[in-house]
């Protein structure tokens, strides 16, 4: 199925829209960390805030719109929050820091995960992702992590990919990673925003993660677009159930 849908490469013009959304995203993160706006998106709705605190994962679109169409690609921008009860933020921090065990926490999304290297706050890592939608797609990416404490009980934490490169034959003797920014384009970059607060019951865990794809060509949209429209969703859906998941116990 995936030879049906031409190879493309990343294009710079792309490239720089997505880094003109982010830029305005983060910019709008920055004025909730000095209070002008609230910290937490769950806090900004009172129903939503509800359904959080009785447990369900709630997500959406960030953008009213839905997708971001760029020249030849899409950018998707969801954010979900879960209430981990009786958890706190140091237990938090310590499980989202522990990324040679991400294979075991998050699978079977994250294949294979490496701490290249931690300094302070920052951080380096490696993650073999499976996507996996009618078709299946195997990435190595790399991420630049950065922590920040906010003030008590609140931090912010960013995740930047730095590399994406789509892996053929995933595991076989004929394995072979692709440059990056070629193949099929299902995830060229993946930027996520993670904020924690300490509450009385436990940690509120938000996650707004904003994703470059290739656009949609005509001729394939019954393969490409399941694929392109339910994965960010999904994947952001189950990184919170497991995150919650670990830190139960469960």
């Amino acid at each position: 199925m995936a030879q049906t849908a031409r190879r493309v490469q990343l294009k710079a013009e792309i490239l720089q829209a997505f880094g003109a959304y982010t830029r305005d995203a983060e910019t709008a993160i920055q004025q909730t960390q000095h209070g002008s706006r609230p910290l937490l998106w769950s806090d900004a709705d009172s129903d939503r805030a509800k359904q959080v605190r009785k447990g369900d994962i709630v997500a959406q679109y960030w953008p009213a719109q839905g997708l971001v169409a760029v020249p030849d690609g899409l950018i998707h921008d969801w954010i979900g929050a879960a209430l981990v009860p009786g958890a706190t933020v140091k237990k938090t921090l310590a499980l989202l820091q522990d990324y040679n065990h991400h294979k075991n926490i998050y699978r079977p999304e994250v294949i294979d995960s490496k701490l290249i290297s931690h300094h302070g706050d920052n951080c380096r890592i490696y993650l073999r992702l499976l996507k996996k939608k009618i078709i299946t797609v195997v990435l190595d990416t790399y991420h630049d992590v950065h922590y920040s404490s906010l003030h008590a009980g609140r931090w912010l934490c960013c995740s930047y990919t730095t590399q994406i490169a789509e892996v053929q034959g995933a595991g076989s003797p004929n394995e072979k990673v692709l440059p990056p920014d070629t193949g099929h384009g299902f995830l060229w970059r993946l930027y996520s925003y993670w904020r924690l607060q300490q509450g009385e019951d436990g940690v509120l865990v938000e996650c707004r993660a904003i994703s470059l794809t290739r656009d949609v060509p005509m001729m394939l949209k019954w393969v490409i677009q399941p694929i392109i429209r339910s994965l960010p969703r999904e994947s952001l859906i189950y990184t919170l159930q497991a995150t919650r998941q670990a830190l139960l116990g469960t």
